[in-house]
């Protein structure tokens, strides 16, 4: 039986370029992702979403817009991570590393899906059209995706 864990990711988006952070250490080290973490009890899912993007770049923003929910199984795991995903076009602040995360702004036409989780190249293209899914991804190690669901709906 799996558990399940509770963890964010945002995304800022900026006409015709996208910011990204490299993870420095932890779970997806040496990969470019959104910002985000673990949900703590007493938190809701959008009060996490805030704080773990002012914790790994510096910025704070009025508003989030909830875009999508994937699930991710890894093959050997217990645990389901149910990650909520938040878009935001407008921010305060100035992108500032981290101890856990480097931003650097990408042009959308040179994201480094490459060098990101494997799923992102699926999902990325709903999110920059503002188009909300649900998705679920099987994983095999970091990098193998083994099975995948990925949808578009109305309301996250």
């Amino acid at each position: 039986m799996l558990t399940s864990k509770l963890l964010t990711l945002v995304l800022v988006v900026q006409p015709g370029r996208v910011l990204l952070g490299m993870k420095k250490r932890g779970f997806g080290a040496g990969k470019w992702n959104g910002f985000g973490g673990k949900v703590q009890p007493g938190e809701t899912i959008e009060q996490a979403a805030r704080r773990e993007l002012l914790e790994e770049s510096g910025l704070t923003v009025d508003t989030l817009d909830k875009i999508g929910n994937i699930k991710f199984e890894f093959v050997g795991e217990t645990e389901l991570l149910d990650v909520h995903v938040f878009r935001t076009d407008s921010f305060n602040g100035d992108p500032t590393e981290s101890d856990e995360m480097r931003p650097q702004w990408f042009d959308l036409d040179t994201i480094p899906f490459d060098q990101m989780w494997a799923d992102d190249r699926l999902w990325f293209p709903l999110l920059l059209q503002r188009k909300k899914f649900q998705g679920y991804f099987k994983f095999q190690g970091h990098d193998v995706i083994l099975d995948h669901k990925l949808e578009e709906v109305e309301k996250v």
